[in-house]
């Protein structure tokens, strides 16, 4: 998987360690990530709180999806992450750069964690180092976070990772599992000037 870094050049979409978590590039050809994916994308706790432009369905739809996100990064316009254990490499979650925007420098990033993973700070973590991550090596200025109005864990999450909360925008995302209705949704993000909150709680 590659991905266009700031000068325009692709390059291999890098892993990156630390805090105990491993990111990686997803494989649509591995059983093993398009189960995760689709586990993660059908789990009650996400669609509650978040309504794709495309459902995931069965494997097939999951492992097309795979195939997508390979090729939005190898077109620049994202980086896609696979978060895993670092010794087993299986997977703990999700975590992606998108609508990466080369013009004005910014993107939108987004999460989930399985079930069984969660209640261990892996979003918090995966956040951190994605953050650090964006404003070093892909040289991004603004990195915007938003989340379902009400979706109290995300806020908690952006505002420990030095998310700022900028604001409600109203009826910007889609209510949960339609899209013909909409809610309102909370605006965090950081900018490369901002402090960087440095380690970040295991909770």
């Amino acid at each position: 998987m590659t991905l266009v870094n700031r000068h325009g050049t692709a390059t291999p979409l890098p892993e990156l360690r630390a805090d105990g978590l491993l990111l990686r590039p997803w494989d649509p050809e591995s059983e093993t990530d398009v189960e995760a994916w689709l586990r993660g994308r059908t789990d009650p706790e996400f669609t509650r709180w978040n309504t794709p432009l495309r459902f995931t369905a069965d494997r097939d739809t999951a492992r097309d999806q795979l195939r997508a996100a390979v090729q939005n990064a190898a077109e620049g316009a994202a980086a896609p992450y696979c978060v895993a254990d670092p010794r087993t490499r299986q997977p703990l979650g999700h975590i992606g750069v998108n609508v990466i925007n080369r013009v004005m420098n910014t993107a939108r990033v987004g999460y989930w964690v399985l079930p069984e993973a969660r209640g261990h700070g892996i979003a918090t973590r995966a956040l951190a180092v994605t953050a650090r991550w964006v404003f070093t090596d892909l040289g991004l200025h603004r990195l915007e976070l938003d989340h379902a109005v009400g979706h109290d864990a995300s806020c908690r999450i952006a505002e420990r990772c030095g998310f700022r909360y900028e604001g409600t925008l109203r009826g910007a995302m889609w209510e949960a599992g339609r899209h013909d209705a909409y809610r309102d949704m909370h605006l965090h993000a950081r900018l490369a000037g901002d402090p960087d909150p440095g380690p970040v709680a295991r909770r």
